[in-house]
């Protein structure tokens, strides 16, 4: 289970982080990745939606389907195929917007790594030493969690959809499904600092697991924002980042802990 007080510290952890940007200027590092995640999830959506469009029709060539409809002369069966082709253009790009924020997020991994420390070399008033060896290193870590987080996500949500089949248990599926999106998503925000503690990949995940509301508040708020177009898509990544470093170094200040 996870703390209902760790998910409100996480979400308020948000206002902080605004803050912390506008008293030390750091939007170039706000608005760089995000205007870059803007072009590029713009660009991924007319792809996809034009290529949806020659799948289905390829899938009904392929099918006896367009012959059949062409010779009933049916106004119904036609407009029924229409929206047939339609949802399934839409649910391939319901797809594709689930999976390009892990896309997003393994490209720009050594960026948020980057903002991550940053956010705590100013909080702490220190610097972390640069290494090539270990920002390759971060970098290939990112990657792998990002990766790790899509497929456990994919096969929830194929068990969830199976789930949903059921009367009534069926009824909740999604909001199972929000909250299981929403805390892979928190996850792989909360490891930019796991990781530059040098926690292995084990550690992060056990550390993750033990407080599952930071993940799940971060990632919530991260998931609302991306509702928001343009601007949401532009804030959402990196003050999801920065709110997400800023409550882990406030939690090892509150607790005297040491990673």
């Amino acid at each position: 289970m996870f703390s209902f007080r760790e998910v409100l510290a996480a979400i308020q952890a948000y206002g902080k982080a605004h803050q912390f940007i506008m008293q030390h200027r750091l939007w170039k590092w706000i608005l760089v990745p995000g205007i870059l995640y803007c072009i590029l999830f713009m660009t991924g959506s007319y792809f996809v939606w034009g290529y949806s469009g020659e799948f289905v029709e390829y899938l009904f060539n392929l099918l006896p389907l367009k012959i059949w409809i062409q010779d009933l002369e049916s106004s119904w069966v036609n407009f029924f195929f229409i929206l047939l082709a339609f949802s399934i253009r839409i649910v391939m790009l319901l797809l594709y917007f689930a999976y390009y924020k892990y896309l997003f997020l393994i490209l720009g991994s050594p960026l948020f790594a980057y903002l991550s420390e940053k956010t705590e070399a100013i909080l702490e008033n220190r610097d972390f030493p640069f290494s090539w060896q270990q920002f390759i290193k971060d970098m290939g870590r990112g990657i792998v969690i990002s990766l790790r987080n899509m497929l456990y996500q994919t096969i929830c949500v194929i068990f969830l959809i199976i789930l949903s089949f059921i009367p009534i248990v069926g009824w909740i599926t999604p909001l199972f499904a929000f909250f299981i999106e929403c805390y892979f998503y928190g996850f792989s925000m909360v490891d930019y600092s796991c990781e530059r503690h040098r926690m292995s990949t084990k550690q992060s995940i056990r550390f993750i697991k033990e407080h599952r509301g930071i993940a799940l508040g971060n990632g919530m708020v991260f998931y609302i924002l991306m509702f928001i177009p343009i601007l949401g898509w532009v804030l959402a990544p990196s003050y999801a980042v920065i709110a997400a470093t800023i409550h882990l170094s406030d939690k090892r200040l509150l607790h005297g802990a040491t990673w």
